[in-house]
């Protein structure tokens, strides 16, 4: 009995939540749509998420792409097909591994930043000064951050597919001895623009899930300071499972 108990209030909390999350996301976006949006912060936010991730991002991507060549090389020399790497490095880049390792690294760098940054804010009193001063929080905190993530994560996924390539191909050429000429045609053979431009669009979806679930977690923290850590522990928790539940779906739409 305690166990169905447990699970209802589980569901009834994730319901309330996910309705919480698209009520402040349907805010910030009438904010964008309206054109109240506050530049300072925007361009704050764009630099935050955007050049200070480009590091990570890159490192990350290269060796994705170096362990993709390795193990796909393994695989293809089975059939004959070493010649095929560039390609499936290349398409495995851009349709899943480039969208779903980026929006991770995000979450992991400034989602739960924007969680413990928000949530400081929501224990210290600093957004019920904002409502008594007449500025709007959420346009104010939340429209820029989920604004610049939407934006700068397809251009770090793009990013991501051009180190995770470089990688691949050094690798594949240097390493394993494929021939050079064959790993490059077979990309522009084969490569499709729809297994690029596809991944830009799982980017900014997976941009506006995550920092809107970042944003709700900060605003919602409570308790102190173990509020702050609860809410950042949400928000990369939850935006982790969001980002794979999504990848399916929009894998299955766009597909």
């Amino acid at each position: 009995m305690f166990i169905f108990t447990y699970l209802g209030s589980l569901i009834v909390n994730c319901i309330d939540q996910l309705g919480g999350i698209v009520i402040l996301t349907s805010k910030a976006l009438i904010n964008i749509f309206k054109g109240s949006l506050r530049i300072k912060q925007t361009i704050d936010q764009f630099y935050t998420i955007g050049v200070t991730s480009s590091f990570i991002v890159i490192l990350t991507s290269l060796f994705i792409g170096m362990v993709e060549a390795l193990q796909i090389y393994h695989g293809f020399r089975k059939f004959g097909a070493e010649n095929m790497i560039g390609y499936t490095v290349a398409v495995s880049l851009g349709r899943e591994l480039s969208p779903v390792f980026t929006a991770l690294m995000i979450v992991a760098r400034n989602i739960s930043a924007m969680g413990a940054e928000i949530g400081t804010m929501k224990i210290t009193e600093q957004i019920d000064a904002m409502e008594v001063m007449a500025v709007d929080p959420i346009n104010y905190i939340v429209t820029p951050r989920i604004f610049a993530t939407v934006v700068m994560l397809p251009f770090l996924v793009a990013l991501s597919n051009v180190v995770g390539n470089i990688g691949g191909y050094v690798v594949g050429v240097f390493i394993l001895k494929v021939n050079s000429v064959s790993y490059i045609d077979n990309i522009k053979q084969y490569l499709e623009l729809s297994d690029l431009t596809y991944g830009f669009i799982k980017a900014a979806v997976f941009g506006l899930i995550i920092s809107s679930i970042g944003c709700y977690m900060g605003l919602n923290t409570s308790k102190g300071a173990k509020g702050v850590g609860l809410s950042t522990t949400k928000a990369v928790v939850v935006s982790s499972v969001a980002i794979l539940v999504a990848d399916y779906i929009l894998s299955a739409f766009l597909f």
